[in-house]
């Protein structure tokens, strides 16, 4: 068996003192997530954080800080999963845009809602984990990702931000 985790984009995006959600089905549970999903080939994280929250609200997203990275083994399906989850601002909401039909619903919820929704009711604990960073403050800056090819050359995607160091 190959072993293989699974690298996960999320977004916490906090507007007049609710977040934005997203509420869809996984294995016919209702469940509300931030805007996330898996990066896929060829695109750089900060790309796929954009992609997976317009796909799922209809908002162009722009991260501005790191969250944080997130570990989670998933001990029903032995399936290990890492999260970055990011925050920012949004740009524009496209009113017609069709969003991914794996969503049922886009809400707004205040922080004591999304917590009221019960850990059966999260797509994983780390909804709450994350809105809990977010509302600590915890906040690091974009240039802590390094994005780069193969040979160690830079691989910048539109906007993402890179810091090189001088090598000790």
């Amino acid at each position: 068996m190959t072993w293989k985790p699974r690298v996960v984009v999320a977004a916490v995006i906090e507007k007049n003192g609710k977040y934005l959600v997203v509420e869809e089905n996984v294995d016919n549970t209702r469940v509300i997530n931030q805007p996330a999903g898996h990066l896929e080939p060829n695109e750089t994280i900060i790309e796929a954080v954009k992609r997976e929250t317009l796909e799922e609200t209809g908002w162009k997203f722009e991260p501005t800080h790191l969250v944080g990275i997130m570990h989670l083994l998933n001990e029903n399906t032995n399936r290990i999963f890492i999260r970055f989850t990011f925050t920012g601002k949004l740009i524009e909401h496209i009113p017609d845009y069709q969003i991914d039909p794996d969503i049922n619903a886009v809400h707004w919820m205040t922080y004591e809602q999304i917590k009221a929704q019960q850990n059966m009711f999260w797509r994983s604990p780390l909804v709450m984990r994350s809105l809990d960073a977010h509302r600590a403050g915890i906040r690091h800056p974009m240039d802590i990702l390094h994005t780069m090819d193969a040979a160690g050359a830079s691989c910048l995607g539109e906007n993402e931000l890179l810091s090189v160091s001088p090598a000790a």
